[in-house]
């Protein structure tokens, strides 16, 4: 608790702080435009070989249950500025199901586990417990400072890998993180324009990334002109759910690694906030996790997960509003619902949103770095850092089919370093012996 409160003076709008509509609507837009929700999609719609017109549908109903997904967290289970979205864990399994055994099991093999998650928070109330044993600050924040690692390579990639050329590619990204980073020192001083800057400082990054890009002509609206105003929501519309039960065991196991990392994203929005993760409110976070990757897998989303990318945005902005985050969860339903405007979001140049991206994870290191500073040091609380730290970019580094002689279950896990290096750190916490008694008896014998 104590090493939040120095947070707290940071927020220009605080978590429950009541703003209007229109502010709210203008705060939680660019959490929605920052938002790399729809990449995850895309990946798993190339995986299944899925047509032109249900990889656009598939997406869609991403938004819509992102939407309900985020309205659910913010509104009745954590009750802090969370975005959920589609998480990156369960991408090789979710692939590899739909695309050997059918999307019915793949639509079956989610929901069994996002159940599970729901009464492990309410009403067996064991899911605290659990995180207090297994994930105490020096892991917490050591998964918050690997997330931001892990993910700054993946922010660079995207620039470099984008459609259009290198060079201008670079130039984009670098364009609109550099606005970014000029509207963030304006804020420094935390009256009149500064505050204004700060608010909407992402805004401003991203329209100065279109901007520069449509001097490149690297903008495309033409998706546009193409996609419907209006389609609504459908029940399993890949087919009914088959319940298989090796993928449904494969997908408990995802959605527990799912849970650690959004469980770091949590750790993340306190350590922000200054608002403490009580035993009552991580039960309810846990309902509300298993709660909206049920209405994922009702329409043929995937399971969703806290953006650590939307955690790092309120430390840039200053934004904790839970009512801002809810706007932009009724964005998102809107978006869900009109094709339209969800293709005009995905149009926003990829090196736009991923320059913006690599200075969000540099604040989500910093915090990582803020939950861990009262930490005393020594040798086994390097190694609970550090290892966890070499194996997130060891992994993330690992050269592609590097993993493809190896089972099944072994790639579900290297699929991800965030994934290897959540679970480094907490096996570590546990097996490294702490000998806590030690210092405190050598210093009784000093006072003596």
């Amino acid at each position: 608790m104590e090493q939040q409160q120095p947070n707290k003076p940071q927020l220009i709008v605080g978590v429950n702080e009541k703003i209007g509509p229109v502010k709210a609507l203008l705060l939680g837009l660019q959490h929605v435009l920052a938002m790399d929700l729809y990449i995850a999609p895309i990946i798993i719609a190339g995986i299944l070989s899925l047509s032109n017109s249900n990889a656009s549908f598939f997406i869609q109903m991403c938004f819509f249950a992102t939407g309900i997904a985020t309205l659910i967290q913010t509104g009745i289970g954590l009750r802090l500025p969370v975005v959920q979205g589609p998480s990156y864990v369960p991408i090789a399994a979710i692939g590899a199901i739909g695309s050997k055994l059918g999307m019915g099991a793949m639509a079956g093999s989610l929901i069994p586990g996002a159940l599970i998650v729901m009464l492990l928070g309410l009403p067996l109330k064991w899911f605290a417990k659990a995180v207090r044993k297994f994930i105490p600050p020096l892991v917490g924040g050591t998964v918050i400072l690997i997330v931001g690692i892990g993910l700054m390579p993946v922010g660079l990639g995207n620039v470099y890998h984008a459609k259009g050329e290198l060079g201008t590619n670079i130039l984009i990204g670098a364009v609109s993180a550099i606005v970014l980073v000029i509207c963030i020192l304006l804020g420094r001083n935390a009256k009149g324009l500064g505050t204004f800057f700060r608010l909407i400082s992402v805004i401003v990054a991203i329209v100065a990334g279109i901007i520069t890009a449509s001097l490149f002509g690297a903008v495309d609206f033409s998706p546009v002109k193409d996609a419907a105003w209006f389609s609504f929501p459908k029940l399993f519309p890949f087919g009914a759910p088959v319940f298989d039960i090796s993928a449904i065991l494969t997908m408990v196991f995802v959605y527990f690694i799912v849970l650690i990392e959004t469980t770091g994203t949590w750790f993340v929005i306190s350590s922000v906030t200054g608002e403490e993760l009580t035993n009552e409110r991580l039960n309810r976070a846990s309902f509300g996790e298993g709660l909206g990757c049920f209405v994922g897998s009702l329409f043929g989303g995937t399971p969703m997960t806290g953006y650590s990318s939307n955690a790092g945005l309120i430390a840039i902005t200053g934004v904790g509003s839970r009512m801002a985050i809810m706007a932009g969860g009724g964005i998102l339903v809107l978006l869900g619902l009109m094709p339209k405007l969800s293709a005009l979001i995905t149009c926003i140049p990829e090196s736009v949103i991923n320059g913006i991206f690599c200075i969000v994870c540099v604040a989500i290191v910093i915090n990582g770095l803020k939950v861990i500073q009262h930490v005393v040091l020594d040798d086994r609380n390097m190694m609970v850092i550090g290892i966890p730290v070499l194996l997130t970019i060891a992994i993330t580094v690992l050269p592609k089919g590097a993993t493809d002689g190896l089972p099944d279950f072994v790639n579900y896990v290297l699929s991800s370093g965030l994934t290897v290096g959540a679970l480094a750190a907490v096996l570590l916490n546990l097996l490294i012996p702490n000998h806590k008694e030690k210092p405190a008896a050598a210093s009784k014998q000093e006072v003596a």
